[in-house]
């Protein structure tokens, strides 16, 4: 990028086309050729700053964001009290993850525009994602008054609420939405996802009419088969939901590059890794006792416990946080060989070195309570890590039946990365190894590591939480007990609702759906998973 004066000068006829043609082609949806002919212009008027600002829109789409930030960042000192300028800084500051830089420049933003819900929609967004969750409240609810037709934020303000645990005023804001724009997707997906709201007849009826729309992009068109499976089901039409999970999740598989062969190997690389291998002696054998990691399969009831967990006044909820991928990462990226080839070279001051790391990242977790939770749902791959690099820690491994376990996976639209969720076999296959790796660690690790069934919590909930907080060094709590009434933030949206319940006895759906289930309860037999 040109460094030259930034001073606006007029530009000549032909240059003025360039940029009008790449403003066009950022509104045509083509980044990449925007910013072909946007280098054609700073090549003819290097200071310009339009130019610039907009060859910083075109990185950004293009996900580039250093180029962005640097774009946008060249601009600012002549535009500083630009509140659209401030919010493009913030976006791709946050999703590079700077993340309290990006809250800053959006903070300012809806200071130079305090009318503005874009501004507002914007910070309040990302303090969502950031579990500050009363504080996205008031900006998304700020938002709402600024423009009460913003959709984005009024859908904004009702996940917020949701994860709050305000779940009427939550189910009234999509409503809302769905008054005035009767076929939104995310409002209809944020209806199903909730998993404890009923749809009636005639929502089945609408969702019918907007998902037979053949003009649907695919992500809307997943979202909506999504919910409309959900109605089915509330109806108890299970056929025919099926029927729509499985097309719907077809879909969303071919968005997705789930590589079944390269996961299966990467379990049997971490499984050869640390069979005969055994940590050396820790520097300090205490570090790491403020932590409890919580350790599952998607919808296997990893929330259900955290809530359990976070109920204690000695404990924290940190939900799915990603810094102990990103310290593993990190420490991959520093060395010649991937992970997990590199785990036997690692020494004790490495290790310590690690966790250490992993307690810095991780310390605003423990600002009012000695205890904290760790539920991210990856951290399967990376326990015999955690357990090198945080000897005094605690991991409770939540495992469910495995057939309910990937029914509910099916069920359920998960994240992009996860698309082993869009096909039984697959899931099968993914189920089948998560069951070989948990298990080394339980067989090596039985002082650190605890298996706790789903269905035995729900049969027997208050001997199974005692044991659950004897394990965890944690003194009986009645309040873990009604660990329903506890007010948190819960980030886990198929989750923030159900945990806010007493324990039920009826969540089993795969006798539901019969014969349709058969291939994978044969899979998952002859793995030793089932009977």
């Amino acid at each position: 990028m040109a460094t030259a004066s930034l001073k606006p000068t007029p530009l000549p006829p032909a240059v003025q086309g360039l940029l009008q043609r790449a403003a066009d082609e950022l509104n045509s949806g083509q980044p990449a050729a925007a910013g072909r002919t946007l280098a054609k212009v700073l090549a003819l008027a290097p200071g310009n700053l339009e130019a610039i600002r907009l060859t910083g829109i075109a990185a950004q789409r293009e996900r580039d964001y250093p180029t962005a930030i640097a774009c946008f960042r060249q601009v600012l000192p002549s535009r500083p009290d630009d509140a659209q300028l401030h919010i493009l800084i913030g976006i791709t500051l946050f999703e590079y993850g700077e993340v309290d830089g990006a809250i800053t420049h959006l903070q300012r933003a809806a200071e130079l525009e305090p009318d503005s819900a874009l501004a507002w929609f914007n910070l309040g967004e990302a303090l969502r994602r950031q579990a500050r969750t009363d504080e996205a409240l008031a900006a998304l609810q700020q938002a709402v008054r600024a423009d009460p037709t913003h959709t984005p934020a009024q859908l904004a303000l009702a996940r917020a609420q949701v994860n709050r645990g305000e779940i009427d005023a939550a189910v009234q804001g999509y409503r809302q939405v769905l008054q005035r724009e009767p076929a939104t997707a995310d409002a209809w997906f944020g209806l199903a996802n909730l998993n404890t709201l009923r749809f009636t007849a005639d929502d089945v009826a609408q969702l019918r009419r907007a998902y037979a729309r053949d003009d649907l992009p695919p992500v809307t068109r997943i979202h909506l088969g999504f919910a409309l499976a959900k109605s089915l089901e509330d109806q108890g039409n299970y056929d025919e939901a099926f029927d729509v999970f499985s097309a719907v999740n077809a879909l969303q598989r071919q968005q997705g590059q789930w590589d079944a062969a390269k996961d299966h190997a990467r379990v049997d690389a971490i499984l050869r890794a640390f069979e005969r291998w055994s940590p050396p002696a820790p520097t300090d054998p205490q570090r790491g006792r403020e932590v409890i990691f919580i350790v599952s399969l998607p919808r296997s009831g990893s929330t259900l416990v955290e809530q359990i967990l976070v109920s204690h006044p000695e404990v924290e909820g940190a939900n799915e946080i990603a810094d102990l991928a990103n310290v593993v990462n990190e420490e991959t990226r520093r060395r010649p060989e991937d992970f997990p080839l590199w785990i036997p070279s690692a020494t004790a001051a490495d290790w310590q070195r690690l966790g250490g790391d992993y307690l810095a990242r991780t310390a605003r977790w423990r600002e009012h309570k000695p205890r904290f939770t760790d539920k991210n749902l990856i951290t399967w791959y990376l326990l015999g890590t955690a357990l090198a690099m945080l000897p005094a820690a605690r991991f409770v491994i939540v495992r469910r039946d495995p057939v309910e376990t990937c029914l509910a996976i099916f069920r359920q639209m998960l994240a992009s990365d996860a698309s082993y969720s869009n096909d039984l076999d697959d899931m099968a296959d993914y189920c089948i190894d998560f069951m070989r790796l948990t298990r080394l660690w339980l067989q090596q690790y039985p002082e650190r590591v605890m298996e706790l069934e789903y269905e035995t919590l729900v049969a027997q909930p208050e001997p199974t939480i005692r044991r659950l907080l004897d394990f965890c060094g944690l003194t009986f709590d009645p309040a873990c007990l009604a660990f329903h009434a506890t007010s948190r933030t819960v980030m886990s949206a198929p989750s923030a609702a159900q945990v806010r319940q007493p324990l039920r006895g009826d969540t089993a759906r795969a006798a539901r759906y019969g014969h349709k289930l058969d291939g994978l309860r044969a899979r998952l037999r002859a793995a030793g998973l089932t009977r």
